[in-house]
């Protein structure tokens, strides 16, 4: 028989973690459900934990040779659910209550047109609570209106935080990392109608082991990425002056002053004319003046303004 839900954990090595997920799993009010763990890890410490569940918990586990990385590892997962609907949930992710399964199915029994669902999301570090995170209407409006908004801020969060319907002629774009998670939703969203359930269904876990820490403020892997990003949205999202503003504020971040630093990081992709125009301006302005907020977004603001009339 079909389940509803697919729940699919990329694993890689966070068995402590991994089992707090688990049991949360468990402790869910509604059962039709599979879960899928499919494991990058070098050892068999995964696969134990999950031969330890395994008589309570509907498991199917595969071993990855060779690790398939991230986001390799998640996209394995979806080509093996069986389920009407995939929940992707973070080896260091768990669900926040009993009823969190429970609140998702009762949001696609209630508006069954959509196929992308998420929810308000709690950030953990080290156990401890840094945050809710909860949206408004007009945000949520935002988004639906344009996916760009997203440019702005992942307002949707990891993909812990998204159930999506089991018909995808999308995937996580395998070359990608620190942009991997927006970039599909704006895929998505172009697509799919979309569901926020404004209710904590997910607590999100920070560790010093994950990706995201590893690769902030890389030029080596956010310039390549991003360009490539751009690329393959194209190029005509910089008329979007949230999306303009964002490539600004990365160049800007990075301390990037000279057109070669760019071209040395973006490994044979194009590298649009326009975001040299945008270049050259921000070289003509101190580092120390467009650092500072307000002057940076005049700045960025005027820039945007000759992009338009240059377009014309």
């Amino acid at each position: 028989m079909t389940p509803l839900i697919s729940i699919c954990i990329p694993a890689y090595k966070n068995v402590a973690y991994l089992k707090v997920l688990l049991t949360s799993i468990e402790s869910q009010l509604y059962k039709d459900f599979e879960i899928i763990i499919t494991d990058d890890s070098p050892n068999d410490e995964v696969e134990n934990i999950a031969k330890e569940f395994g008589g309570r918990l509907p498991i199917i586990y595969q071993r990855n040779s060779p690790a398939k990385g991230s986001p390799g590892n998640w996209n394995a997962g979806i080509a093996l659910a069986k389920g009407v609907w995939i929940k992707i949930m973070h080896d260091d992710d768990w669900f926040a209550s009993p009823d969190s399964l429970s609140e998702y199915t009762n949001a696609i029994k209630n508006n069954p047109t959509v196929s992308f669902i998420f929810s308000q999301f709690c950030d953990y570090e080290n156990g401890l609570l840094k945050q809710t995170n909860s949206l408004s209407n007009h945000t949520v409006n935002r988004i639906i209106k344009n996916p760009l908004y997203l440019f702005k801020k992942n307002f949707i969060g990891n993909p812990s935080n998204v159930l999506l319907r089991n018909n995808l002629s999308e995937y996580y774009d395998e070359k990608l990392k620190w942009v991997v998670d927006f970039e599909f939703y704006i895929r998505c969203l172009r697509k799919l109608e979309i569901l926020y359930i404004p209710k904590v269904l997910i607590n999100v876990g920070y560790n010093e082991d994950q990706i995201t820490k590893a690769v902030f403020r890389n030029r080596e892997v956010e310039i390549p990425e991003n360009i490539y990003m751009l690329n393959k949205l194209g190029l005509t999202v910089l008329k979007n002056i949230i999306v303009f503003d964002y490539y600004w504020r990365l160049f800007r971040n990075l301390d990037i002053r000279h057109i070669e630093e760019v071209e040395e990081s973006i490994e044979g992709n194009h590298f649009p004319l326009e975001l040299k125009s945008m270049l050259a301006f921000q070289f003509k302005i101190p580092l120390r003046i467009l650092k500072i907020g307000v002057f940076s977004k005049s700045f960025m603001f005027i820039a945007y303004i000759k992009l338009l009339c240059y377009k014309k």
